[in-house]
């Protein structure tokens, strides 16, 4: 078992090591160019590509949608009574509650640790978060919805093709296929790569109430996972990847609708670097748990 979550947790530090590595020798890394390179093509044909490749069973699928979509609701209740409560800014720290990063470490972590049915499903979970992180997200930090950011995205065109393909049967043409699979293969390796530059980048301005809003996100995101997956009555992958994606840290996005909407975006910085440290350490006791 040890060494089976060894070979989990051994690629995804080491890649992230190494985007941290990177940056603190010195050398240059376009973070805009990467970010919108994985998000507008990697990501799209990482998720078309995934669901061409394997036989994907509909119930799986749209019960883990339902999941995901059902978790993200739970967090915004649970996160929005413990900032009202800790009188701390909704629009400011809301979003990175809600929101975990189920793309830079999830993704990543469902491969490794449940193969292509575990890739498929964390990419279920990721699908769902990320188009309500560009929309749910957006408007909290905002204070306004802005449908227009959701249809620039190509995520948003690359759920909607991928689930008329599922749900039709068609398949594109063989083309198609390699090319998404080719273009989607440098996702996971960048998405991480790019979570250690974050990391070496990022500062942490207030220890403790970024500590408080870490702890917050990742043992709300567990008991979440644990409690949806029982009541849904998920089991075996479809369990371990509702709990693997629902404990995942501060995602990079609620950093960037930080600095966007110029929401304190230093603090906000340091709930993303602090909860990505914690998770790196909590890492091998949930996935003995999920495993």
């Amino acid at each position: 078992m040890l060494l089976n979550i060894l070979a989990v947790i051994a690629p995804v530090f080491l890649c992230a090591l190494l985007g941290y590595g990177w940056v603190k020798k010195g050398l240059a890394f376009d973070t805009p160019f990467v970010t919108r390179l994985v998000m507008e093509v990697g990501a799209p044909c990482l998720i078309f590509s995934t669901f061409m490749e394997i036989s994907v069973d509909m119930a799986a699928f749209k019960q883990m949608a339902l999941a995901s979509l059902l978790a993200m609701i739970v967090f915004a209740i649970i996160a929005g009574i413990v900032l009202r409560l800790a009188k701390l800014d909704q629009r400011t720290w809301l979003p990175g509650q809600i929101f975990p990063n189920t793309g830079n470490m999830g993704m990543p972590l469902c491969l490794l640790a449940f193969g292509n049915e575990g890739l498929s499903l964390g990419m279920t979970y990721f699908m769902v978060s990320t188009l309500f992180a560009l929309t749910l997200g957006m408007m909290i930090s905002s204070g306004k919805l802005s449908v227009r950011e959701l249809l620039r995205n190509p995520i948003f065109y690359s759920v909607i093709v991928t689930t008329g393909c599922l749900f039709t049967g068609l398949r594109p043409p063989q083309w198609i296929e390699n090319t998404s699979k080719l273009l989607g293969n440098f996702t996971i390796p960048l998405m991480l790569i790019a979570m250690g530059v974050s990391l070496a980048r990022f500062e942490i301005t207030s220890v403790r109430r970024s500590l408080a809003l870490s702890l917050l996100r990742l043992g709300m995101g567990f008991a979440v996972g644990v409690v949806l997956a029982q009541l849904l009555g998920l089991s075996g992958v479809a369990r371990g990847i509702m709990i693997l994606q629902s404990s995942m840290p501060v995602a990079v996005f609620s950093y960037l609708f930080a600095v966007r909407f110029n929401r304190s975006p230093e603090e906000v910085a340091g709930t993303v670097v602090i909860s990505t440290l914690l998770s790196f350490a909590m890492l091998p006791a949930l996935l003995w748990y999920v495993l």
